[in-house]
């Protein structure tokens, strides 16, 4: 899978879980850069992302993460 696969559904998991057809995130993307993500909201996101990539973060991971970027490298390891 390549990196822009992962954005384009990426992209429409964010969409989704804001209910926001316009976010479009990328690398740099953090938390402050999206309205309405907070800490019970990541748990959603996090949760949608991986039955979308059919993977599981772990704790480590998921507290590790500071963008998208991140995010990204991750799902690239394990999908």
């Amino acid at each position: 899978m390549t990196r822009d696969e992962i954005y384009e559904r990426l992209n429409a998991v964010f969409q989704d879980i804001f209910d926001n057809h316009e976010i479009k995130v990328s690398d740099s993307t953090t938390a402050k850069d999206v309205p309405g993500w907070d800490s019970l909201t990541h748990i959603s996101l996090l949760s949608a992302i991986e039955d979308e990539f059919d993977m599981s973060f772990s704790m480590g991971e998921a507290v590790k993460m500071k963008n998208v970027g991140d995010m990204v490298a991750i799902i690239e390891r394990e999908a």
